[in-house]
């Protein structure tokens, strides 16, 4: 099975680790995994912030980079949902619309595609110690993951995981909010953060590292030890076999 990563921003520029632990474990359940070196901005902060003609054109080069690929898996639920936002965006175009159509039918976030298409759910992953996952609003909400992460880190051996309290609550991330809104987003991290502290976990796990920086940096500038992780560095750690 032919695989496309999407890598997203900050994966690139700040968590390339990321990306290589992706990388490995897809290739461990058989994948075969290419990286479409066009690939660029999904165009999702423009948009947000209302720049929805300028926020075209990085859409219609990401829709050129992975025109031929068999499946795109994303590494972040947000940025893999505005592929499908792209729909909406080029909804009327005869020339873009069916190509974000074609993009949206084949984009998938890391552990959608590891669930649902290559229907595993034990990657023979081993991480000992105490664990919380936060819930980022936009994979769960709009690009509606939320069962998969939980079946793929709950046969993680080792590893005891503790549900976080009031989990549906955002990290005050939210992308360009978390800059227009400095101090409603500081509130907001700030509960989120007790929130972990309550759960006395060894380890934060997220699938999105927007907010896991944003959920990280607070706790790093308040000296929380708490390791924070993306899924794709657990699920590829210690495997077995």
């Amino acid at each position: 099975m032919k695989v496309s990563l999407f890598a997203t921003c900050l994966v690139d520029m700040f968590h390339s680790h990321v990306g290589k632990e992706a990388v490995e474990l897809l290739e461990y359940l058989g994948c075969e995994v290419d990286f479409p070196e066009s690939q660029v901005c999904c165009g999702q902060p423009a948009f947000n912030s209302g720049y929805v003609r300028d926020s075209k054109e990085a859409m219609k080069k990401m829709m050129d980079a992975f025109a031929g690929a068999e499946y795109v898996v994303g590494l972040s639920g947000s940025c893999a949902y505005m592929f499908h936002e792209y729909v909406n965006v080029f909804k009327g175009d005869p020339v873009w619309e069916p190509k974000a159509k074609a993009l949206a039918n084949k984009t998938y976030e890391f552990t959608e595609f590891i669930v649902d298409v290559l229907k595993v759910d034990d990657v023979g992953a081993c991480l000992n110690g105490r664990a919380t996952y936060h819930t980022s609003c936009h994979m769960t909400r709009l690009l509606g993951v939320k069962e998969a992460p939980m079946k793929l880190l709950n046969n993680v051996k080792g590893l005891e995981f503790v549900d976080l309290p009031n989990k549906e609550q955002c990290c005050g991330f939210g992308g360009t909010f978390s800059v227009k809104m400095g101090q409603i987003s500081e509130q907001m991290v700030d509960e989120k953060v007790q929130h972990v502290d309550e759960t006395e976990a060894d380890y934060l796990i997220g699938a999105d590292c927007g907010c896991l920086m944003n959920i990280g940096g607070r706790m790093g500038r308040v000296g929380n030890p708490v390791k924070v992780m993306h899924i794709a560095e657990v699920l590829n750690h210690r495997r077995e076999g």
